[in-house]
């Protein structure tokens, strides 16, 4: 079964091989390029509770990965001068994992969760009180000599994160006082992004190149940043160490991603919808066990990209592939069926 979802090139989660983006890692708003909308809100934000001498207001950032959730906490640290500490969702199975975690934290500190939408509900249960209250309900003793103590907590922030927003339960996304959608970014700001990338990793790369690298990367910095790591291994093996417009090219085709940034497995997904099914509309259940993977792989890797290039339309019966798909795969289109149907019509 396919991995894209841990190691693809063009997989937007991270994977083991990352560690060293935390070097090009910007610190401070301005030196993040793009989300300019986010930025000005958190500079307003920002600014004002620092005038009033307080914490943050909670923050959740949302969206596809790989756009800058985690960078974005550790600016909030930066710019805020307090400490950050950083867990997940998935590792905090207990209350008591948390309620350790939170007696740790000192006055302003911000707790960064990452897959925020995995907490457990017992876990969810220890947190609405510390987020909305600042403090921290324990139980002492079973039974009926059992009591509850309520333990104060400095005030501290809650940076939440989250690819699926909706898999929130409403009370936790209601104690979030910020909550800011992260978008895709245009190949300008991604060049921008590589540009300073192969500055810090000192990589000889002409104007040419870094477009086509940014043409490619699904607009997604971490795929970008990814990209040119390994383009730069193919000039250095291959050519004479500089990153032109034909390495970059050659090095990309190599790794089977092609002029819009598509790899093997979206172009399986695409030419099952069109050639297995006609062009739809068809299940995500269905596509997954025709290509052989997971569908949340599919939901949360493969199709957000596909959406956005418009190659493919959600319906309520299912998936369907558009004009655009069919002629960037090389496919004479035709329309389906009950096209009509699916979008309303008669």
């Amino acid at each position: 079964m396919s991995k894209k979802n841990e190691d693809s090139v063009l997989s937007g989660k991270a994977n083991p091989d990352d560690p060293i983006d935390n070097a090009l890692r910007p610190t401070t708003l301005d030196d993040l390029i793009g989300q300019d909308a986010v930025k000005d809100n958190l500079r307003i934000q920002i600014q004002a509770a620092k005038q009033r001498q307080e914490a943050l207001d909670h923050v959740l950032f949302y969206g596809p990965p790989g756009l800058g959730k985690t960078t974005l906490s550790h600016i909030l640290a930066s710019e805020m001068g307090v400490n950050i500490k950083i867990t997940s969702g998935p590792a905090i199975e207990r209350a008591g994992d948390l309620a350790a975690i939170l007696t740790n934290l000192r006055a302003g500190d911000i707790l960064f969760i990452d897959e925020v939408h995995r907490l457990g509900r017992q876990v969810e249960e220890i947190l609405y009180p510390a987020m909305e209250d600042y403090a921290l309900d324990i139980v002492i003793g079973k039974g009926p000599a059992a009591k509850s103590v309520r333990l104060k907590l400095p005030r501290f922030t809650v940076v939440g994160a989250t690819t699926r927003l909706a898999l929130l339960t409403a009370p936790l996304r209601a104690r979030f006082g910020a909550v800011y959608r992260l978008d895709y970014y245009d190949e300008k700001a991604l060049g921008d992004i590589i540009r300073r990338g192969a500055r810090l990793l000192q990589v000889p790369a002409d104007e040419d190149g870094i477009i086509e690298i940014a043409r490619r990367a699904r607009g997604t910095p971490r795929i970008a940043l990814r990209m040119l790591r390994r383009v730069r291994d193919y000039a250095e093996v291959k050519a004479d160490g500089k990153i032109s417009a034909n390495v970059a090219e050659a090095g990309l085709n190599l790794m089977n991603i092609d002029g819009m940034g598509l790899d093997e497995m979206d172009r399986r997904i695409l030419l099952t919808i069109i050639d297995k099914y006609n062009g739809g509309p068809v299940g995500l259940n269905t596509i997954a066990a025709s290509v052989s993977e997971e569908s949340d792989t599919i939901m949360d890797v493969v199709e957000p990209y596909l959406l956005q290039l418009g190659f493919i339309d959600r319906t309520a019966q299912g998936r369907v592939a558009t004009q655009l798909a069919y002629e960037h795969m090389g496919r004479p289109y035709v329309a389906p069926k009950n096209q009509l149907g699916l979008f309303g019509g008669e």
